[in-house]
């Protein structure tokens, strides 16, 4: 495309006869030399402002653990650990091999082992800044637990303004989870609440992806330009800028072209003498 633009700087043999002005006809003013509006070509490029990702748990999950291979091992790594750590329950000072807690942590639902439930909710905890544990059973004994999404989570604040209850909606129903004090329950909350600390919010925890927001936005941007370049076959974006008059002879044509193929095509030559700039004003 750049060749073509430049062949059409270049001046075409003029007819004297049609170059001479017609009788009537207007007269150019004296000193006033007629030129294409495109002999001078000019690009310019401006950085605009910074287009950050939205600080919630689903954009930092999609962007950050699902995008981005340092975020993903790491969660992977720091979760992995965590739940293949041997848990011991001690009751009056003396460990217990054998209890209904530790069977329940074995097992904690039909669909998942000790090892799943755990990785999910350190999961959670590290993406998110918060974790949810929903307690299932009967009597005040629970049978199982389920990890919930934190993007599915909301805290229900009481007039005192510690949380009273926690309302979970999916598929466009709420559930709102709480502890009735009907007698029917042990008066303990049906879901456990766990947080990282956060210096500004009361009701919810601070996710790791939040703080590292600007290194992890700069990270998939860098990556996704270098991408970019390597499917435009390693040529970067601009323009070659020529303010000169009258065009380009075809002498000169011919070794700009030459100059950009052996400059920026040829795999073994990293330089070449024509330079291309984005945004340059200078002759070129």
């Amino acid at each position: 495309m750049v060749f073509q633009l430049f062949r059409r700087m270049r001046p075409e043999t003029a007819d004297p006869q049609a170059a001479a002005p017609q009788a009537g006809g207007p007269t150019p003013p004296e000193g006033e030399a007629k030129a294409s509006r495109t002999a001078a070509l000019i690009a310019f490029s401006r950085a605009g402002r910074p287009v950050w990702t939205p600080r919630d748990y689903a954009s930092l999950a999609r962007e950050g653990f699902a995008r981005n291979p340092v975020v993903y091992r790491a969660v992977r790594m720091v979760a992995e650990a965590a739940a293949s750590l041997p848990l011991l329950l001690m009751v009056g000072g003396r460990e217990q091999e054998t209890h209904p807690l530790l069977d329940l942590l074995a097992r904690p639902n039909p669909g998942e082992g000790r090892a799943d439930f755990l990785e999910a909710l350190y999961g959670h905890l590290l993406t998110a800044g918060n974790a949810y544990v929903e307690r299932v059973g009967t009597g005040g004994v629970p049978s199982e637990l389920h990890a919930l999404r934190p993007d599915r989570m909301k805290v229900v604040a009481g007039r005192d303004g510690w949380p009273e209850g926690y309302d979970y909606t999916a598929g466009g129903r709420t559930v709102r989870f709480r502890d009735e004090g009907d007698g029917r329950s042990d008066g303990r909350q049906p879901v456990l609440h766990l947080k990282l600390f956060h210096p500004l919010d009361d009701h919810y925890g601070l996710s790791p992806l939040e703080a590292a927001q600007v290194s992890l936005d700069i990270h998939n941007a860098s990556a996704g330009w270098n991408k970019a370049l390597l499917d435009n076959a390693a040529r970067p974006s601009g323009a070659l800028v020529y303010q000169g008059t009258g065009g380009l002879s075809e002498g000169q044509f011919e070794r700009l072209k030459q100059e950009l193929e052996e400059g920026y095509q040829a795999p073994s030559t990293p330089a070449g003498r024509c330079c291309w700039r984005a945004g340059s004003t200078g002759n070129r």
